[in-house]
C-alpha cells in the first residue's frame, strides 16, 4: 500500500443576474419555519455610511482598505476566494462605492466587484437556472482581469432528476437527467468556448434525489462517474480548470457508498485526464465540514472546491429564513467559526501541496459574502503571519 503523504494529514487534519422566481437551488422544498436567537451583529464595514448612487451612474468599487490589498498580496496564489453572484445593493461600502438598484448591478457590478483585492473568483449561479450560451459567457469574461476565475454550476437541464414546478416542487422526472451529450452541449462548450482560460471550477450540482433514485446509490455513482469520465480535457482551453461534483444528499457519504463515490471519481480523473474533485458543498442539508473532508482525504492529491452555502441552524430548508434574517447582507449576522477554522486549514494544506482552491461563499452562510471572504482570508493568512495579528485593527 502506497505511504499517505505527510502533507495530506496536514491538509486534513485529524477529523449574476437575481435568482428568478420560484424556488432557489438552495431551498427544493419549502421552508420549514425555523428560526432561532439572532446573533448580535459585527460591526466591519470598509466605510461608514455609504451614499446612494445617482440615478443612471455606472457602477464604482469601493475604496479599498489597506488591510484588503495586504491580504490579497499574502494569499497563497493558487486560491481564488469569491461569493455566489453580485447583485446585492447591501454590499455598499464593501463592494460597491454607493449603493445601487439590483438589477443596475446585476447588469454593471462585475467589473467592479473584480477590482475588489479579495475577490478573484465569483459563482455564476444563473447557469444552474438557464444554460447560458458562449457569448453571454463571453461578456463575462471581458468584465474582469486576466486572472480571475470563474466557478460555473452545471445547468438544472442535467443536475436535477426532477422537473420542478415554480415552487421547487418536483412535477416528473428528468429524461435529461445526467445526459453526457447534453452537459457537453449545454454547459462544457459553451462555458470553455467563452470563458477560455478564465474557467475554475465547473460545478456539477446534484439536486436533492427523489427516494426512488436513492434507493440505489451504487447506480446513481456509476452513472455520474461515467458522465465526469466522458468529459473532454479542459487544459488546452483552461489551464486552471477544475470539474467537481457536488451532492445534497448525505447518502453519497455514507460508509457504504462514499468509497465508492471517491472510486469513480479517480476513474473519472483518469479517464478524462481532467482534475476531478469532490466540492465540499457546506449546506444544512449536508454533514458538517470535518464529515466530508474524509472524501477529500481518499481524493489527495487533488485541487479544492468549496461552495459555502447556507449556516446550518437554518435548516436543511432554511434559505429563506437565513435571507429575511440576513438581509441586506451588510455585516455577520451568525459568524460561524468552526467551519472557518477547518476550511482555513483544508486551504492551507491544499496550496501549500502546490493544488489551485476555488471557495465561494453565499450572503446565506453567515450574513455577508463579503465579510465571510475577509475573515476566511484573514484565517488562512494567520498562521503564516502569527506576529502581525496583533498590529491588524479589526
Amino acid at each position: 500500500m502506497t505511504a499517505t503523504p505527510p502533507v495530506q494529514n496536514a491538509l486534513f487534519g485529524d477529523a449574476d443576474a437575481p435568482v428568478p422566481a420560484g424556488a432557489p437551488e438552495d431551498q427544493i422544498a419549502p421552508t420549514d419555519g425555523q428560526t432561532g436567537p439572532l446573533a448580535a451583529p459585527i460591526a466591519d464595514r470598509a466605510t461608514s455610511g455609504p451614499k446612494r448612487s445617482r440615478k443612471g451612474a455606472s457602477v464604482q468599487p469601493a475604496a479599498p482598505a489597506p488591510e484588503w490589498q495586504a491580504l490579497a498580496d499574502q494569499l497563497p496564489p493558487t486560491l481564488r476566494l469569491g461569493t455566489s453572484s453580485w447583485h446585492f445593493p447591501g454590499w455598499a461600502g464593501l463592494v460597491w462605492n454607493a449603493e445601487y438598484a439590483e438589477a443596475t448591478l446585476s447588469k454593471q457590478g462585475l467589473a467592479a466587484y473584480a477590482k475588489h483585492p479579495l475577490l478573484g473568483s465569483v459563482s455564476l449561479d444563473r447557469a444552474f437556472y438557464r444554460p447560458l450560451t458562449a457569448s453571454q459567457y463571453a461578456r463575462y469574461a471581458a468584465q474582469v482581469p486576466p486572472g480571475f476565475r470563474f466557478v460555473v454550476k452545471a445547468p438544472a437541464l442535467v443536475c436535477d432528476a426532477l422537473v420542478r414546478a415554480e415552487d421547487g416542487r418536483g412535477m416528473a422526472p428528468n429524461p435529461a437527467f445526467l445526459n453526457t451529450d447534453l452537459a457537453l452541449q449545454e454547459f462544457i462548450q459553451p462555458a470553455l468556448e467563452g470563458l477560455g482560460d478564465k474557467v475554475g471550477a465547473l460545478v456539477f450540482q446534484i439536486s436533492p434525489l427523489p427516494r426512488a433514485l436513492l434507493a440505489d446509490v451504487p447506480a446513481l455513482i456509476d452513472r455520474i462517474g461515467a458522465l465526469l469520465a466522458a468529459l473532454p480535457p479542459l487544459a488546452p482551453t483552461a489551464p486552471d480548470g477544475v470539474i467537481a461534483l457536488e451532492v445534497r444528499d448525505a447518502a453519497f457519504l455514507a460508509p457504504a457508498h462514499a468509497p465508492l463515490l471517491a472510486r469513480a471519481l479517480r476513474a473519472a480523473r483518469q479517464a478524462s485526464g481532467n482534475p476531478v474533485t469532490y466540492c465540499l458543498g457546506l449546506h444544512a442539508k449536508m454533514p458538517p465540514i470535518e464529515d466530508q473532508l474524509p472524501l477529500l482525504r481518499a481524493l489527495w492529491p487533488g485541487p479544492l472546491v468549496c461552495r459555502w452555502n447556507l449556516h446550518r441552524r437554518h435548516g436543511a430548508y432554511g434559505y429563506e429564513t437565513a435571507k429575511a434574517q440576513y438581509e441586506p447582507f451588510d455585516r455577520l449576522v451568525d459568524p460561524d467559526l468552526e467551519t472557518r477554522q477547518h476550511l482555513a486549514r483544508v486551504i492551507a494544506g491544499t496550496t501549500g501541496a502546490g493544488q489551485r482552491a476555488y471557495v465561494t461563499i453565499n450572503n446565506k452562510a453567515e450574513g455577508s459574502a463579503p465579510l465571510s471572504v475577509l475573515e476566511l482570508a484573514r484565517a488562512v493568512d494567520a498562521p503564516m503571519h502569527p506576529d502581525r495579528d496583533a498590529g491588524v485593527e479589526r
